[in-house]
């Protein structure tokens, strides 16, 4: 399944792991999209909450620029620089390069709307 995260009129496309978390997440956007603010930490991510819990399935990993995280079971986490802590993947961005990602979602905070590919 693929996740449309839309920030600033550009669409981000992240290709969802099969797991319990990403079928939950699935079943969430299919009641309609769903727009969260997004703070900016550390220069090193973007974080907003999804505003429910979904399924944990962490692992201790490092995160690569591309990569789409639960924290916390509720914590939406799109990766642009490493880190190392217990997390579950949910995805990874398939449509854009660690340089375009960093630009797509800039400086600061932001807002974004996801929906599932074709929704």
């Amino acid at each position: 399944m693929i996740l449309n995260i839309e920030v600033n009129h550009t669409v981000i496309l992240v290709e969802l792991l099969p797991s319990s978390s990403s079928e939950a997440l699935e079943d969430l956007l299919k009641k309609g999209p769903l727009t969260i603010p997004m703070k900016d930490y550390a220069h090193m991510e973007k974080f907003g909450d999804l505003g429910v819990r979904l399924p944990r399935n962490d692992r201790h990993i490092t995160t690569k620029a591309g990569d789409v995280i639960l924290s916390e079971g509720n914590l939406l986490v799109i990766y642009y620089a490493p880190n190392t802590w217990n997390f579950t993947r949910l995805g990874r961005v398939i449509n854009m390069t660690e340089k375009e990602l960093k630009k797509t979602l800039g400086k600061g905070n932001i807002t974004a709307t996801l929906t599932l590919k074709n929704s």
